[in-house]
C-alpha cells in the first residue's frame, strides 16, 4: 500500500491499494474512494471485538474496504482539525493509543483493548481504564489533535503530561499519575488534582489541542439562547 497525507488544519490520508489488498476504518470512515474498492461491514473479530470497542467509545462495527479487479484508492479525512499520524507497527512494536485516535489501519494490523494495570491512572489519568492496542505488522493512521510533539524516554526517564494531551506511546512505556502539590495549585491552577506521568523506556507522540481543550476555547464565543 502507498499513501499521501493531505490537506491543513483537517487532513486527510489518500491510500493506493493493490488487487484484494485491504484496509480497515470506522463504520463513517470512508470520504471518496474508487469504484472498484469493495465494502464489507463486520464486528472486526466477533463479539470480544465488538464489546471491546463499545468499552473505548468506537463504533461498534467496522469497515473493511478491499481492492478488486486491479489497484484500488480511498480516502479517509479527520474528524478534528489536527494531524494524520502513519505509524509503522511491527512484531517487536504495539503501540498504546488514547480511545478517540483511531482512524484507520491495513488489514495486517490488529486493534485490541488495553487495561491500565494501575488502579490510580484508571480513575484519575484523563482516558480511564481502557486504551486501544495497536499490534501485527504494517501501518495504523492515527489522528492527533492540534500539532504534534514527540519524545524518545530512555529507561526511567519521566514526563509529565496533562490530560488528554497523550496522544499514543510503545507498549513499553508505563503510566501512572502525580498529584498536583499545593491547595492554591488544585484550586486556582486550573490544573485539576492530578497530572498523568509517562516513563520510558519508549517513543511518546503528544498532541497540542485535545478535544475537550477546543470545546473549552470555543464555548466562551458560541451564541446563547438570549442572544
Amino acid at each position: 500500500m502507498e499513501y499521501e497525507i493531505i490537506g491543513t488544519p483537517f487532513p486527510a490520508v489518500i491510500c493506493r491499494l493493490n488487487e484484494n489488498e485491504a484496509i480497515h476504518c470506522q463504520s463513517d470512515g470512508m470520504s471518496w474512494m474508487s469504484p472498484n474498492m469493495e465494502m464489507t461491514t463486520n464486528t472486526g473479530g466477533g463479539i470480544g471485538k465488538l464489546f471491546g470497542r463499545a468499552l473505548t467509545g468506537e463504533s461498534l462495527f467496522r469497515c473493511t474496504y478491499t481492492a478488486r479487479q486491479g489497484g484500488g484508492m480511498i480516502s479517509i479525512a479527520s474528524t478534528m482539525p489536527g494531524q494524520i499520524l502513519p505509524i509503522q507497527i511491527t512484531p517487536q512494536r504495539p503501540i498504546v493509543a488514547q480511545k478517540s485516535a483511531f482512524l484507520a489501519m491495513e488489514s495486517s494490523v490488529d486493534m485490541s483493548i488495553f487495561f491500565q494495570k494501575k488502579l490510580g491512572s484508571g480513575f484519575f489519568g484523563g482516558e480511564g481504564f481502557i486504551m486501544q492496542r495497536f499490534a501485527g505488522n504494517g501501518i495504523t493512521f492515527l489522528e492527533i489533535n492540534g500539532s504534534l510533539v514527540e519524545y524518545d524516554l530512555a529507561a526511567n526517564q519521566t514526563i509529565v503530561v496533562d490530560t488528554g494531551y497523550r496522544a499514543a506511546m510503545d507498549e513499553t512505556c508505563a503510566i501512572d499519575i502525580q498529584m498536583v502539590k499545593g491547595v492554591k495549585n488544585i484550586l486556582f491552577g486550573g490544573e485539576g488534582l492530578f497530572n498523568t506521568r509517562i516513563t520510558g523506556p519508549g517513543h511518546i507522540w503528544l498532541q497540542t489541542m485535545p478535544a475537550p481543550a477546543l470545546a473549552k476555547s470555543i464555548i466562551p464565543f458560541l451564541p446563547t439562547s438570549g442572544s
